[in-house]
């Protein structure tokens, strides 16, 4: 192992610039710098929740600042664009040049789940049906797929057997995300929609999740295993093996991080910043928070999303984001975004202890910018969180109490 010894500030400011932290934004944030983004995160996670905004828009507004979201939908869920979809850290949006780095998984998927007796087996004539469906029309969502038009030899097939056989043949690498439409994927087959030197390219497992670990160790800028392994959900074994190669081949380089208590591996291209100057609200999605053990042993931030706990049992709210203060994890901030009434509602808000004196007017700034962003008339801050009375206060507003 290396000497070398990387200070644990250091190290927040190598991941935070790794991620795109700490640069300068652009004033008018357009398709390139949009791509030159997803290019640097590697993937944007996806997610349902649409309380404040649906996640994958979220950090790159993190970044970036304020940005047309058209531009985003057409990136990303236009037809014959440069991205497209697959289960990478979770439902991720992808390089499609990266797509055949997970053939190894697609082939694993497949094997796994259609074993005699398991739904895809049992549900072949189904499947074969789709595969039909899709060769025919081209694109398809499944709720475009009638009740009534699914027959076969399995019988009449409903919309949510058809979701459900969409989605195996998604993870089996058969069919990829045509573009959505409200939010709901559509379905093309992969060797229709996918450029032919992508469809065709095979790289064996191993070169895979070696190419998949250098991905998510320029990602991170630095990290221990299990940290460059849960980017992209690789198991230990093989990621410790991919990080060796890594190492060997100087792209990596071990070194020690005071207070991790366990070796930690910088990227040959990380740069270490004298000093990081940002203000972002994070999504719970975000990489910079979605491996909870990371955030707390590089901030010192204990973080859970409180989206599945019950009401009476949540800290600080249903929809708390992170609140990024240069290269701190200074705050959470639970946020609703209510569209009907075009109000952003901060439903509470919380400072760390170490939260400097500035948080409060900078939180302000984010609120204002991201009210804006979503196009809400103005803000409203419940009495709730040791941040709100200071918070209302300089946005000039009233906070107030539940009914």
């Amino acid at each position: 192992m290396s000497d070398r010894e990387v200070s644990a500030a250091q190290a927040r400011r190598i991941a935070l610039g790794a991620q795109g932290f700490g640069r300068p934004r652009p004033a008018d944030p357009g398709v390139r710098q949009l791509n030159s983004t997803i290019d640097r995160l590697g993937l944007l996670q996806l997610d349902s929740v649409n309380v404040l905004e649906r996640s994958h828009y979220l950090p790159l507004f993190a970044r970036l600042g304020s940005y047309d979201k058209a531009d985003l939908d057409r990136l990303t869920f236009g037809r014959k664009g440069k991205f497209v979809e697959y289960w990478a850290h979770e439902a991720a949006i992808i390089p499609v040049e990266t797509w055949p780095l997970y053939r190894w998984r697609m082939d694993a998927n497949r094997e796994r789940y259609s074993t005699p007796g398991s739904w895809v087996a049992e549900n072949g004539p189904m499947l074969d049906w789709l595969r039909a469906e899709l060769g025919a029309r081209g694109t398809v969502a499944a709720s475009e797929i009638e009740h009534d038009t699914g027959k076969g030899a399995g019988g009449w097939w409903g919309w949510s057997e058809v979701k459900t056989g969409l989605e195996w043949l998604f993870r089996f690498g058969e069919a990829v995300s045509a573009g959505r439409s409200r939010f709901e994927r559509r379905y093309a087959l992969a060797s229709q929609a996918l450029p032919p030197a992508v469809f065709e390219r095979e790289v064996p497992r191993a070169e895979a999740i070696r190419e998949l670990l250098r991905l998510s160790a320029r990602a991170h800028g630095i990290g221990t295993l299990s940290d460059l392994a849960d980017y992209y959900r690789i198991k230990t074994e093989p990621a410790r093996a991919a990080v060796h190669d890594l190492v060997d081949a100087g792209e990596l380089e071990p070194v020690t991080v005071p207070g991790w208590n366990r070796p930690a591996f910088l990227h040959r291209e990380a740069r270490i910043p004298r000093r990081i100057e940002a203000a972002a609200l994070l999504s719970p999605f975000d990489p910079v928070v979605w491996e909870r053990a990371r955030a707390e042993r590089m901030f010192g931030f204990r973080y859970r999303i409180e989206i599945y706990t019950p009401a009476p049992q949540r800290v600080f709210g249903y929809y708390t984001l992170p609140l990024l203060i240069d290269d701190r994890l200074v705050g959470r901030v639970d946020l609703k975004n209510d569209r009907q009434n075009r109000v952003l509602r901060v439903q509470s808000a919380w400072s760390e202890p170490d939260a400097p004196p500035a948080t409060v007017d900078r939180l302000a700034i984010l609120l204002r910018e991201t009210a804006a962003w979503q196009g809400l008339e103005r803000i409203e801050v419940m009495a709730r969180g040791d941040l709100a009375p200071a918070l209302a206060a300089v946005l000039g507003v009233q906070p107030m109490t539940a009914a």
